[in-house]
Parts: structure tokens; C-alpha cells; sequence
């Protein structure tokens, strides 16, 4: 099997809007582009599962409902990351102490969240398509996102001092 990395980074590209993009449209705007962005992801990402594990209808018929789930779990997820990141924007130019501290607790627990649904999930495929498979199917998980992780890092400006801050 021939990996894709063109594939993996228009995946990425696809799933973030930049935030200062995000601060200067209005918010219906921003949030119709992102779930617009979120459809396009979702319809690649599916693409590339398909692609790397090609499951027997059998497999396919038990692995396909678990891994909605397992998405469903991711974006609940990546609600939260967006919202962290629009709060983020938002609070820009008015940066404080507890802001910047809240952002960055906020970030780690998803971090956390994220990794837990993943062994969790991890455990439910290798019952349903094999440890090989499963292991297939999180090395492409994981490098989706860090693709994504990549491709919002750089979007992102580094938070500045503000007010009592400085």
C-alpha cells in the first residue's frame, strides 16, 4: 500500500480555519466555512480509513458503525478544541493571567481526552478487524492529526502580553 501524505495534509488543510481569519468574519460565516471544512474532513478522512485497511464486507459490515461512534467521540472533541480556540481569538488583545491559564488546562485535558478515546476505541477495533489492522488504522489516526495539530499550531499566533501581563 502506497501511503499518501498529499492526502493526509489536504485532509489537515481542510479541517482548521485560520483564526485571524475567524476574527475578522462574522460568526454565522465562520461557523457555516467550518462545518462546510468539517463535512469536506470527515468525506477524506473515510477515504483514507477505506484506502489503508480495504476490510472484507464481513469486517467492513462490524468495523464500519464502531468507527462512527469512534468519530461521533472525536467531534464531540473537536467542538470543544474549536471552542478553545474561538475563545482564544476572541481574547486576543485582552489576554490575562487566568485566560491564558484556562486555554492552556483546557488544551492539555484535550490532549488527554483525545488519547483516552483512542485506547478505548483501539480496544473495540482489535476485537472487530485485528490487532494488525487496528494498528494500521491508528497509525493513520495519528498521522491525521498531527497533521491537523501542525497545520493549527502554525495558524495560530503566539499569545502576547496584555495589560497587567506585561
Amino acid at each position: 500500500m502506497k501511503f499518501r501524505p498529499a492526502l493526509v495534509l489536504v485532509v489537515a488543510l481542510a479541517a482548521i480555519v485560520s483564526p485571524i481569519a475567524m476574527r475578522a468574519a462574522t460568526a454565522d460565516s465562520i461557523d457555516n466555512y467550518i462545518e462546510i471544512l468539517r463535512n469536506d474532513f470527515k468525506t477524506n478522512k473515510t477515504a483514507a480509513v477505506t484506502e489503508v485497511l480495504k476490510l472484507s464486507d464481513p469486517k467492513a459490515t462490524v468495523f464500519w458503525p464502531v468507527y462512527r461512534e469512534y468519530q461521533a467521540e472525536l467531534d464531540k472533541l473537536g467542538d470543544k478544541r474549536l471552542a478553545n480556540i474561538k475563545n482564544y481569538a476572541a481574547n486576543f488583545d485582552s489576554m490575562t493571567d487566568k485566560m491564558a491559564t484556562t486555554l492552556v488546562n483546557d488544551a492539555f485535558a484535550s490532549q488527554s481526552t483525545k488519547l483516552g478515546i483512542m485506547k478505548k476505541y483501539t480496544g473495540k477495533f482489535a476485537k472487530l478487524i485485528g490487532p494488525v489492522d487496528t494498528a494500521r488504522l491508528m497509525q493513520l489516526e495519528m498521522a491525521i492529526q498531527s497533521a491537523v495539530d501542525l497545520q493549527i499550531t502554525s495558524e495560530l499566533p503566539l499569545m502576547e502580553k496584555t495589560g497587567t501581563n506585561k
